[in-house]
């Protein structure tokens, strides 16, 4: 049935900062009119625009173990670390350069140092440098490893699986779920979209060794601030990503610095800066991280930003579940979830539809974002969904799709659409061109095209939409 949902948020009064970059005063707009945050409203905010100019994220290719040596790596002999500990900086600075094959600038665009007075989006997340090769089912088979897992190595394991890809052509990014979505937000909200770009950074942890700066490196050029201090004498987490013929992806984590993420007096000044604040759902396999996680929480909320929580994965969900919903149900505002994290978080059967899981969990969080892959997907407020159709595209690797449909829906969110029909056909439009290339990241050009092409929804008004039934 068709019905108007300006009745249901009618009551939701969060306030917001002017677009404008030369705004001298806050003022009132859509952009946090949609729902009612759980937390201490604070008052209205101007967010100033600070840097304008970005290019991509960049990754570094190993294609041998003798390249390693051209690299002045030091390769193991007995099984080690495979020369990760040994990179240097200036090397994969290199190579990084020469294989970013999205990392155009944009013209008039520059990169800044500065920060701004308040962050649109901060993220809390694991902060690993993905490693991906294409291996066949023998190579797993060799190393004992079951296809389509995802497993916790320990450092000498991680050497092993590194020296057994030799010869075979890998690459380094700057990876991760919330990062992916962080870095499609950011080239959304780019100058040359909007007067005034969006400000947005990540925090969590890393080493003080060439992987650690590789990552804040590569982050920083796709316009995404890493704002932690590295770690002294620790190892930058590694997640190594297989991947066989038939499209499955075998990940094996190496946690590194990114299983210590505490709250800090640092920690909490960006948080008190922020618009959105931004979980990562990995988190919650981290020993201790839970009172880091509500912490930030609790600060987010005293200082009137809204917070999001991932659900990342449903074993995760179902591990941790009293841990999730200890945050989702008191501190939620807006959660990101494919359907079976959906039917999780409810402890529904695989039978229940994804919609029945949205409608329950948009009883306790205002704003529910619910994929189903090809089927398309779901927005919840407030006991009612709202089906989005999914955007026609030619599949090429899934992997990162409900990143890109995340970063669509913040998107919209800082931009202040009101129609969250429109909302949703953009983040599935999103969705559809990372599914439909190589690789997780939304490139450049596509994020301008996008945006550009649903900028008019930017100013509609009043909430236009399909309630599902």
């Amino acid at each position: 049935m068709a019905l108007s949902l300006i009745s249901h948020l009618s009551s939701f009064t969060l306030s917001a900062y002017s677009a404008a970059n030369n705004a001298s005063s806050s003022s009132l707009s859509p952009l946090y009119s949609l729902y009612q945050p759980k937390g201490t409203l604070g008052s209205s905010r101007t967010a100033t625009s600070i840097f304008g100019g970005f290019r991509g994220s960049g990754n570094l290719r190993i294609d041998s173990m003798a390249e390693k040596r051209q690299l002045g790596l030091k390769v193991s002999r007995n099984g080690g670390d495979g020369g990760l500990d040994d990179l240097d900086e200036g090397e994969i600075e290199r190579i990084g350069e020469q294989d970013e094959d999205d990392d155009e600038l944009i013209e008039g665009h520059h990169v800044s140092s500065s920060s701004p007075e308040r962050w649109d989006v901060l993220g809390l997340g694991q902060a690993m440098v993905d490693f991906s090769g294409v291996v066949d089912d023998g190579f797993l088979k060799k190393l004992d490893l079951e296809k389509g897992t995802r497993k916790l190595i320990n450092h000498e394991e991680r050497g092993k699986v590194l020296q057994a890809m030799d010869g075979c052509s890998y690459k380094a990014a700057a990876g991760g779920s919330l990062s992916n979505t962080l870095v499609a937000l950011a080239r959304l909200g780019c100058r040359s979209i909007s007067d005034r770009p969006l400000n947005v950074a990540m925090a969590g942890s890393i080493a003080g060794d060439p992987l650690g700066s590789f990552y804040r490196t590569k982050l920083r050029r796709a316009n995404v601030n890493f704002l932690s201090a590295p770690i002294k004498d620790g190892t930058t987490g590694t997640v190594i990503v297989l991947t066989t013929p038939d499209a499955q992806r075998t990940m094996l984590a190496y946690q590194g610095t990114s299983s210590v993420v505490n709250y800090d007096s640092c920690l909490a000044s960006l948080i008190s800066k922020t618009n959105v604040f931004v979980v990562e759902g990995y988190l919650f396999e981290l020993p201790d991280t839970i009172r880091t996680i509500t912490k930030a929480c609790e600060e987010a909320h005293r200082n009137g930003a809204l917070v999001a929580v991932t659900a990342s994965d449903v074993s995760c969900i179902e591990r941790h579940y009293d841990d999730f919903w200890d945050i989702v149900g008191n501190y939620a505002d807006i959660i990101f979830a494919n359907s079976d994290e959906a039917r999780a978080f409810c402890h529904f059967s695989a039978e229940e539809s994804p919609i029945s899981a949205t409608r329950y969990l948009s009883h306790f969080v205002p704003f529910v974002s619910v994929t189903d892959g090809i089927n398309g997907s779901y927005i919840g407020v407030k006991g009612e969904a709202i089906y989005i159709p999914p955007s026609p595209c030619v599949p090429v690797d899934t992997c990162g799709a409900g990143d890109a449909y995340a970063s669509g829906i913040l998107y919209g969110i800082l931009r202040g659409v009101t129609d969250l029909k429109g909302m949703g056909d953009l983040a599935a439009t999103i969705a559809a061109t990372v599914v439909g290339q190589q690789g997780t990241r939304l490139r450049v050009q596509d994020a301008v095209e996008l945006a550009r092409s649903h900028d008019f929804r930017l100013n509609s008004s009043g909430v236009r939409t399909d309630v599902g039934s």
